[in-house]
C-alpha cells in the first residue's frame, strides 16, 4: 500500500471519563462510558466515532462507484448502526449499513450498494471481522 494520507489521534482515561484528540488538532472529544456498557452516556465512545467515520466513508464509496457508472447518486444517505455486546472472548463489533437515494430503482441502489461494500477501507477492514448487515432503504 501507498500511503496517502495518516492522521493520529491519542487517548487520554479510556471510556471512563477520559479524552481522545487529534494530534494535528479539529477535532477532541470528552469520552464515557455509554448506558448499555454501565455508564452516564453523556460523552462520546469509540463506538460512534466508528460509526461516523464508516457511514461517511462508505458513502464516499458509493458515490465513487456511481461515478465510475455514470450514475448520479448524490442524493445518497447512508447510515450506520455499530453496535457492541458480550461474544465469546470478551465484547465485539457488529455494524448494518441503509444506503437510500431517493428516486432511485432498488436494484440499482442494491448494485451501488453491493460494489460500494467492496471498495469501502472501512468494509475491507471489517469483512470477515465483525457481522455487516447491508439494507436498502
Amino acid at each position: 500500500m501507498t500511503t496517502l494520507y495518516t492522521t493520529t489521534a491519542i487517548s487520554k482515561g479510556g471510556r471512563a471519563g477520559g479524552k481522545v484528540a487529534l494530534t494535528d488538532g479539529g477535532l477532541w472529544f470528552h469520552t464515557e462510558h455509554s448506558k448499555g456498557l454501565g455508564g452516564s452516556g453523556e460523552g462520546a465512545n469509540p463506538e460512534q466515532l466508528f460509526a461516523l467515520g464508516y457511514a461517511n466513508c462508505f458513502n464516499s464509496a458509493v458515490l465513487f462507484v456511481a461515478a465510475q457508472k455514470k450514475i448520479d447518486a448524490s442524493a445518497a444517505v447512508v447510515k450506520c448502526e455499530v453496535g457492541i455486546g458480550r461474544q465469546e472472548g470478551g465484547l465485539g463489533l457488529s455494524a448494518k449499513l441503509t444506503l437510500s437515494i431517493p428516486g432511485m430503482e432498488r436494484a440499482q441502489v442494491q448494485e451501488l450498494l453491493d460494489a460500494a461494500h467492496q471498495v469501502c477501507p472501512y468494509s475491507k477492514a471489517t469483512r470477515g471481522n465483525i457481522p455487516v448487515e447491508l439494507i436498502i432503504e
